[in-house]
């Protein structure tokens, strides 16, 4: 990829990580956020606001070889999912105009998926018609894969690995989900994340054809109760199940929207290899 373009359109925490990937791979590196002084000194920023009309309009002048989409909610209505996603991809679809990058990626959430009771998916599973925040998602993906450019949405899946990220302060308050009903998980460290996206760019820039989606998550699906008693007992946290069960027995704390298992067979089969497989390995490094 050496002297390649790359857009990186909301440049946060996974893009910058995969913006200093590409730069060590000698790729020059615009990241467009509000903020540009959060951006390495190495990329070149652009400051604007992609659920703004307008705001990616100079993406035809700059002409990218590479298109990556990371985007995220103007805010947790419905109205901020639209602006989040399906605006703000109209408005990058638009900023391009006529130029045709060799790749768009898009990140997406496993969220679009309509199976709620745990049962498992892939990248062919049915779409939810139900959540209307999802739906939102999914107009953004459907609008960028019609969009007659060479594209790529990878659904990701419980984002971890921040230290002091919500669910570990979470967990060290006391407030664990309850055993019942169970309700299964699925997650990548930010590693990965960016690990597998560069992969997917390297093998765009070889020519190797890839699917239009891909899931993006690591090999453990587990529920999530399973996942916050295994955390806090390496923390060293010592609890009554009972009483915790009581304690957060709220409906709110079962997401049904995230109530599946999800396959991650076609990430496999691109080539990728994993650097922290699951979820015991991913948190030990974390927390260590």
């Amino acid at each position: 990829m050496k002297n390649s373009s790359v857009l990186i359109v909301g440049c946060g925490d996974l893009g910058t990580r995969v913006g200093t990937l590409l730069v060590k791979r000698g790729c020059a590196v615009t990241g467009v956020r509000r903020n540009i002084a959060k951006l390495p000194a190495d990329f070149t920023g652009y400051a604007a606001d992609y659920t703004q009309p307008g705001s990616l309009d100079f993406a035809a002048q700059y002409k990218p070889d590479y298109v990556l989409a990371i985007f995220n909610p103007a805010d947790r209505s419905e109205a901020g999912y639209k602006a989040g996603f399906q605006s703000a991809m109209s408005h990058l679809l638009s900023g391009l105009g006529d130029h045709r990058p060799r790749r768009i990626l898009m990140t997406s959430s496993t969220r679009v998926f309509a199976e709620t009771q745990g049962g498992w998916v892939d990248e062919s599973s049915e779409l939810t018609t139900k959540d209307p925040w999802a739906l939102q998602i999914i107009a953004a993906e459907q609008l960028l894969l019609n969009s007659g450019h060479a594209a790529c949405v990878v659904r990701l899946a419980g984002v971890y690995g921040i230290p002091g990220g919500r669910l570990l302060s979470r967990i060290r308050r006391g407030e664990l989900c309850p055993s019942e009903p169970v309700s299964y998980t699925n997650r990548i460290h930010r590693e990965d994340c960016a690990g597998f996206l560069m992969h997917l760019l390297e093998l765009a820039d070889a020519g190797d054809r890839l699917e239009p989606v891909y899931i993006g998550v690591d090999d453990l699906p587990a529920p999530r109760y399973e996942v916050e008693t295994w955390l806090a007992a390496q923390m060293g946290l010592e609890f009554d199940t009972d009483r915790y069960n009581a304690l957060t027995a709220d409906p709110t704390r079962h997401n049904s929207a995230g109530h599946k298992r999800c396959s991650n067979n076609a990430l496999h089969a691109s080539g990728y290899q994993l650097i922290f497989a699951d979820y015991p390995r991913g948190y030990a490094d974390l927390l260590s």
